[in-house]
């Protein structure tokens, strides 16, 4: 049902350098960029994350309570694209691990912009689901 979300930038070009380093990790590519405004995916039939300069002129802010949750398939890739993030100069909202006894394993970032996203795989997998990559 979602085809893409989008957030706002006041850097576009640091912000666009972020998300093609940090979703490189998990080998998603920028899809598309035009006139300050960017797509990443996994092809354009599936939902992708997108960035933009406001059109209005006034400053990209962050929503509170507005969160962009990116699916992945394995713990690694969880501990991978958080630390990824912290590395490009993301702050930690939360550090990987379990949350509860379903499966949910899942770190949270801000990006520099201080967008909050979340990396995460689903609850209710057994482990040997989540590790091999399921």
């Amino acid at each position: 049902m979602i085809g893409y979300v989008t957030l706002g930038t006041n850097d576009y070009e640091r912000a666009v350098a972020f998300y093609d380093a940090l979703l490189a990790t998990i080998d998603i590519q920028r899809l598309w960029s035009y006139d300050g405004f960017a797509a990443w995916g996994p092809s354009r039939d599936e939902p992708s994350l997108c960035l933009v300069r406001p059109r209005d002129g006034a400053a990209g802010t962050v929503g509170n309570g507005v969160m962009v949750a990116l699916k992945v398939k394995s713990r690694e890739q969880v501990d991978a694209l958080h630390a990824k993030a912290l590395a490009l100069g993301g702050a930690d909202e939360g550090a990987v691990g379990p949350r509860g006894d379903s499966g949910f394993y899942a770190g949270y970032f801000r990006d520099p912009d201080g967008n909050k996203l979340n990396v995460y795989i689903p609850a209710g997998r057994k482990p040997a689901e989540v590790t091999a990559g399921g």
